[in-house]
């Protein structure tokens, strides 16, 4: 069984009365919820020692969710370099909403990945831009949120390796909203709903997404390639 951890900084719940509403377990609890439906589930917060992602914890990681927001500078740079080995490895990882200006998100693109931005309370449509992509399995040809935090163009980011969704919003803004990226061994699926006070982790097609997504970004069993010196071989 694919092994998942999710990562949560866990700050807006505890003082943010919205979000102790929308979430009143915490955002990583309800993707615990939807991802454990189908794989083995941990959970792990930001102000746990070691942010909860020791070395031992993320060796038996296959696919690390990401959700953060107001605490970034908070995460220590020897966990984030922890978690880049883990994914050049084979590691999977999703990167959720405003997880997008993360540490560990930026060292892995090389950009500032930052973006436009507007909550309004207004709707998004993504629409789905590759129908034969495993993520978008049994999804359909858009997903609607009657709610959602608006991510504009341009976002500061490498040209995605498969461009999955691009989402379109009432003020004609468009936002490429679900992005695939290869580093090393790992897949890297960045996915824009979660806006901490919207019911969008609640919607039944994003969840399929995240589901499809950990599937997708699991490890697989090609292994690491050997690099440094190499005193080659006999082919004789």
């Amino acid at each position: 069984m694919i092994r998942v951890t999710i990562w949560n900084e866990f700050r807006h719940e505890k003082t943010d009365e919205a979000v102790q509403k929308m979430y009143p377990e915490g955002i990583h609890e309800q993707l615990a919820t939807v991802v454990g439906q189908n794989y083995s589930v941990k959970t792990a917060t930001l102000d746990e020692s070691e942010h909860g992602l020791t070395e031992k914890v993320l060796k038996e990681t296959d696919v690390l969710l990401w959700w953060g927001h107001i605490a970034h500078d908070e995460v220590d740079d020897a966990i984030v370099n922890r978690v880049h080995e883990r994914v050049l490895e084979g590691m999977g990882l999703i990167i959720l909403h405003s997880g997008h200006f993360s540490k560990i998100f930026k060292k892995l693109m090389g950009t500032t990945c930052d973006l436009k931005w507007r909550e309004d309370g207004q709707s998004a449509r993504l629409w789905n831009v590759n129908p034969s992509h495993p993520i978008v399995a049994g999804v359909g040809e858009f997903i609607d949120l009657k709610q959602e935090e608006m991510y504009g163009e341009h976002f500061d980011i490498p040209a995605p390796d498969e461009l999955i969704f691009i989402s379109a919003y009432p003020g004609s803004e468009v936002f490429r909203s679900g992005c695939v990226f290869r580093r090393g061994n790992g897949k890297i699926f960045y996915f824009q709903p979660g806006h901490e006070t919207y019911d969008s982790y609640y919607n039944e097609k994003v969840q399929r997404v995240i589901n499809n997504a950990v599937e997708f970004c699991a490890p697989t069993e090609n292994s690491r390639p050997y690099y440094g010196h190499y005193k080659g071989e006999d082919r004789k």
